[in-house]
């Protein structure tokens, strides 16, 4: 198979370098999220190597991008070493295909022993499987439904970060006005759920068991997956006591 490498240092030496701040993250991919997730990560300190089966797909990265940029298949174990997977932290399988993204997450996970993997997966019910393989995964189609239908719907709640595997959500949920004059400590208490951040006046704020809730207040909560609907009742009716 012809691979080629287009690296803008030396290969190892730059890597051991950036090491000393940062970690070094492998990318299967170049659409527009493989490439956000390079430049995210580049500008953070860390190494990036970004593998494509096609080589114009690079001209979605940075101009000033440092990293590599492998053409070859992202499952391929010569490809994978020439982008440093035996010195990677993480691995980030998100290529246009659901079976390249899952082969090469198991490759190398079982294979290299790189532990932070995560592979996008268009098919929801696949993703659940997959992902009870030990094999964390991310569906974009149902959180995107999910979205919409919280913008389109009034008083629905926004959908913010969701780790299924650690069954954690994180959700921004309008508060009943009966809150309105309580202390954030009783509205956790009475929702089991964790105030997270509030956005105050276009501010954030991170509110103690003392804060008084204010009316406009825009509170983030996160919860266990399991006492979701618990607290999403208690967060949208009034206090009890309330009159």
């Amino acid at each position: 198979m012809t691979r080629s490498i287009n690296c803008c240092t030396t290969h190892h030496p730059r890597l051991r370098a950036v090491y000393r701040g940062g970690v070094h993250v492998v990318i299967m991919g170049c659409g527009r999220t493989g490439a956000t997730l390079a430049s995210e990560f580049e500008s953070r300190g860390h190494s990036v190597s970004v593998i494509d089966s096609r080589a114009d797909a690079f001209r979605r990265l940075p101009s000033d991008f440092k990293g590599q940029k492998i053409t070859g298949l992202g499952f391929d174990r010569d490809t994978l070493t020439a982008a440093g997977v035996n010195d990677a932290y993480a691995f980030a399988a998100v290529s246009d295909g659901d079976n390249s993204n899952i082969l090469a997450a198991r490759v190398v996970r079982e294979t290299y022993g790189v532990e932070n993997v995560v592979a996008r997966i268009a098919d929801s019910g696949r993703a659940d499987v997959y992902r009870r393989l030990g094999i964390p995964t991310v569906a974009p189609v149902p959180w995107t439904a999910a979205q919409i239908v919280t913008r389109l719907l009034p008083g629905g709640s926004d959908m913010e970060f969701e780790d299924a595997d650690a069954g954690i959500v994180m959700r921004r949920i309008p508060l009943n006005d009966g809150w309105v004059g309580r202390r954030y400590g009783e509205l956790e208490k009475s929702s089991g759920a964790r105030v997270a951040y509030v956005t105050r006046f276009g501010e954030a704020l991170l509110p103690d068991a003392a804060t008084v809730i204010q009316s406009g207040d825009d509170v983030h909560f996160l919860f266990a997956t399991a006492t979701e609907r618990a607290a999403l009742k208690s967060v949208g009716h009034p206090p009890k006591g309330a009159s």
